[in-house]
């Protein structure tokens, strides 16, 4: 299975976690994380109106479920698949976690900390650098963000 399909059915999963968010009113944003081989380890969407966190966000849950999983923080050989670039806090928490890859979908112009107003992961002056595939089902994640906010703005 090459690279891009890998994400792609990631992605999907991510997606389908995103979607999750929508009964309890957060933005939809789903992640995903898999260890090195491929196989997802753990999942998490947006919970910050659910719960009250302003740090509940998609990739942290995420990264929590799946550290608790492997039962170390640090989630080295994994990688994060999430429906939005990542913002600033959640992009410092892979690089805290030792995440290798970051594959994410929709781009975001307004907060996005890897690839739109700042690259905090691939920051040479921090301690772990993560390889980043951004693009991936933009489309799709696009849309069910824009569906969202159509909705409640």
């Amino acid at each position: 299975m090459t690279g891009g399909t890998r994400w792609r059915e990631a992605m999907s999963l991510a997606l389908t976690e995103a979607r999750a968010a929508l009964p309890h009113g957060d933005v939809p944003v789903g992640a995903v994380v898999l260890d090195a081989a491929g196989v997802p380890l753990a999942t998490g969407h947006n919970e910050r109106e659910l719960t009250a966190d302003p740090t509940a966000h998609a990739e942290l849950l995420a990264l929590r479920r799946a550290a608790d999983a492997l039962g170390v923080w640090r989630l080295t050989g994994c990688t994060l698949v999430v429906t939005l670039e990542p913002c600033t806090m959640c992009a410092g928490a892979l690089v805290a976690a030792r995440i290798a890859t970051l594959v994410f979908g929709a781009y975001d112009p307004k907060a996005g900390a890897v690839s739109s107003l700042w690259d905090v992961v691939r920051d040479p002056r921090l301690p772990h650098r993560v390889d980043v595939v951004g693009g991936v089902a933009a489309d799709a994640c696009g849309e069910l963000l824009r569906a969202f906010f159509a909705t409640h703005r």
